[in-house]
């Protein structure tokens, strides 16, 4: 079934008009892992419209969306970011309210369909769809309002403890949520195109990682993934108390889920993955180029991008971003770099 056919992801086309914003401060918490400067970000919420009726879908799927798509005289200049609660039916997992980032040429009567992005910010930290907020506005007016649909999803809980990506009897079941609930959330209630090639899953830091995993795991879904500053594999600065305690000292057992033991094990020939960091980030840099080498041979088509002078840092964050989605541009049908 076209995901674009059913209108319950397309709430915001009907319901623009009607949608009611608040302002509200969130803030950017990191600690010295995630190398982030705590930050205010003055960002509008917005509620959830009531689902519309069913209605026919509005794209040409034989074409990419660039050639088909015509922008309404009256297209907002800018995406707007709204709050979301995603039941944990699958999974249990009680995460934190997710954030929707949508791109201008989703906030207009008969929207089309939309690339699907879903995000993981660090921990520790919020999920915060500022950043990339930021870096798909740019976008989006450099391509007539055209940018993904991102949800930025809470893959810690508690932002304080690294969930590890995974489903665990110590930190709950998070891949379950990720993969089932989150994504399910996503099919049913936003205006998003069907297809591997226009899903994308992306990261920074601890949710770079998470991103990789999820990609390794779940080649069927995700036709790309970002990997911005994403640590090498997860409980990394916590080996020995994870391999002990989630693991049970069963260090196969550890190593099986990490990124490289996947890429090792498959080859992902239509997968694309663009890896960033910034070039003076001395933790990250080494270990992120050599597994970007990892799956390059594992048939990834991969980029690696160092964003010039920075480290771990919120500023290559927004250079990784950029720099991804400019590659990504052409696969998800949104026109050149």
């Amino acid at each position: 079934m076209d995901n674009r056919s059913d209108p319950r992801r397309r709430w915001i086309a009907a319901g623009a008009a009607g949608l009611v914003f608040l302002v509200a401060v969130v803030v950017v918490t990191v600690n010295v892992s995630t190398g982030l400067a705590q930050t205010d970000r003055t960002i509008p919420l917005m509620s959830l419209p009531d689902i519309p009726a069913p209605a026919a879908p509005t794209t040409d799927a034989s074409s990419p969306l660039s050639a088909t798509w015509r922008p309404p005289a009256d297209l907002p200049a800018g995406g707007t970011i709204g709050s979301v609660r995603i039941p944990a039916t699958a999974s249990g997992f009680s995460a934190r309210d997710a954030q929707v980032y949508l791109p201008p040429a989703a906030l207009v009567p008969d929207a089309p369909a939309l690339p699907f992005v879903l995000m993981m910010m660090g921990q520790p930290g919020d999920p915060d769809a500022g950043p990339i907020a930021a870096v798909l506005d740019a976008f989006a007016a450099a391509h007539n309002g055209l940018a993904p649909i991102v949800l930025v999803a809470d893959q810690l809980g508690d932002p304080d403890v690294d969930s590890l990506c995974l489903d665990t009897a110590e930190y709950g079941r998070v891949e379950t949520y990720l993969e089932q609930d989150v994504v399910g959330w996503a099919r049913d209630n936003l205006n998003i195109e069907a297809g591997r090639d226009a899903w994308t899953v992306a990261g920074f830091s601890n949710g770079g990682q998470c991103a990789l995993s999820l990609a390794l795991r779940y080649p069927e879904v995700w036709g790309s993934v970002v990997d911005a500053s994403g640590t090498v594999y997860a409980g990394l600065e916590t080996e020995p108390e994870v391999l002990a305690d989630v693991f049970g000292g069963d260090q196969a057992a550890y190593d099986a889920t990490k990124p490289a033991t996947l890429l090792g094990k498959s080859r992902y020939p239509d997968t694309m993955a663009v890896f960033t960091v910034g070039s003076e980030d001395s933790v990250m840099e080494p270990g992120l180029k050599d597994l970007s080498q990892t799956a390059r041979a594992a048939g990834v088509a991969v980029t690696y991008y160092e964003v010039p002078g920075e480290g771990h840092s919120l500023e290559a964050l927004d250079g990784g971003l950029t720099e991804a989605f400019g590659v990504l541009a052409s696969r998800l049908g949104l026109g050149p770099q």
